[in-house]
């Protein structure tokens, strides 16, 4: 369905006080049924299917207010806004859906700020993936703390220094490399200041029934 310039009329003509319709022409009646189009389109819109590219009138807009403060239906251009309302900057190369997942869940992770718990649902959050965080607090312990470069570590821990594994499924070269400095921006951003840590990117390597499939979900060796 499209609008016809020449023939449409307004819907507005029938609002005009009795005097006016008395005394519009024909002609006159046609120019002023165009001209009103104009402001019917602002503010109430057209009864057309929406994909004619024609947005909605104030009115409906406003009637479905509430729409935009929902991170799943909210505009795309109006994310930074709603983001803000809940103190949290977006990040340029976060893609939409990340963008609205991490807004609509970020809200409780405010209790967990600073915390291990807290750093591993917002990382979990964002990757869609399992994010394991080692402090390394306790000592060697048989089949609880004991394989070297995961859970142990030989001689003393740094102090205040913790070790996030985060592992990704057959990433692509640009994806890994995207995740991974995201990774970073939100360990730098949500870590204690006092603190270090390492990041290791976990891939895994061939598991019969599990990850299996060459150039699929197996990578042969260990990227970190």
């Amino acid at each position: 369905m499209t609008l016809d310039a020449e023939s449409r009329q307004s819907t507005y003509l029938e609002y005009l006080p009795a005097i006016f319709q008395q005394s519009i022409e024909e002609e006159g009646a046609a120019f002023v049924g165009r001209f009103l189009l104009a402001f019917e389109r602002i503010l109430t819109g057209f009864d057309v299917a929406t994909e004619d590219g024609i947005e909605p009138g104030i009115e409906r807009k406003l009637d479905h207010i509430h729409t935009y403060f929902d991170p799943a239906t909210t505009p795309s251009d109006f994310l930074p806004w709603l983001a803000g309302w809940v103190a949290f900057t977006l990040r340029e190369d976060w893609s939409e859906d990340e963008k609205r997942r991490l807004i609509s869940r970020i809200v409780p992770l405010y209790r967990k700020r600073g915390t291990k718990a807290g750093l591993k649902e917002l990382l979990e959050i964002y990757a869609e993936t399992e994010v394991q965080i080692n402090e390394f607090r306790d000592p060697m312990q048989v089949a609880s703390h004991s394989t070297i470069g995961e859970d142990t570590i030989l001689g003393a821990a740094p102090a205040h220094h913790f070790q996030v594994i985060m592992t990704l499924v057959n990433p692509d070269y640009v994806d890994f490399t995207r995740k991974e400095q995201i990774a970073r921006a939100i360990i730098d951003r949500e870590k204690p200041a006092h603190t270090t840590y390492d990041l290791i990117v976990d891939i895994p390597t061939m598991q019969i029934g599990g990850f299996s499939t060459i150039a699929k979900d197996t990578l042969l060796g260990r990227h970190k």
